[in-house]
């Protein structure tokens, strides 16, 4: 049984569908699990989101208000939940969080927001599935 999950979220419909898979996966034991909810901002995100919202801080503070949204819905269904927000580069970023901690289990969707980089440098799914130590759910 998982009880200490990472899901990794970019606000995009996979990573959407992968946190729906998962409450589903642990609906008749949800009262035990933790879920973690990891949201990487990369370098291009992190300089568009500046340039949309003004600053660093309301980027920063929008990007909490879209985990906060998350969070309520995992706390509506009786999960226990954290947010964690980290800059860097997606894939290392999620694997070296991951490998740090001691999760059952790491819910990855197959593909994000950067479309480009899942063409040039591989999908950040299947780096995860590759480096990550503990069990990779990759949800289409």
């Amino acid at each position: 049984m998982f009880k200490q999950l990472l899901v990794a979220t970019d606000g995009s419909e996979h990573s959407k569908r992968s946190l729906e898979k998962t409450v589903e996966m642990v609906s008749n034991y949800k009262e035990q699990v933790t879920i973690d909810l990891l949201y990487v901002v990369g370098g291009q995100v992190s300089k568009a989101d500046v340039l949309k919202y003004g600053d660093s801080d309301v980027a920063s503070l929008k990007r909490k208000e879209l985990m906060k949204d998350t969070e309520d819905y995992l706390k509506a269904e009786g999960i226990a939940t954290k947010s964690i927000v980290l800059h860097g580069e997606p894939a290392p970023t999620i694997i070296e969080y991951a490998n740090d901690h001691n999760y059952d289990c790491v819910i990855v969707g197959s593909r994000g927001k950067n479309q480009l980089q899942t063409m040039v440098l591989g999908s950040v799914s299947h780096k995860v599935v590759k480096y990550a130590k503990a069990p990779v759910l990759v949800v289409k």
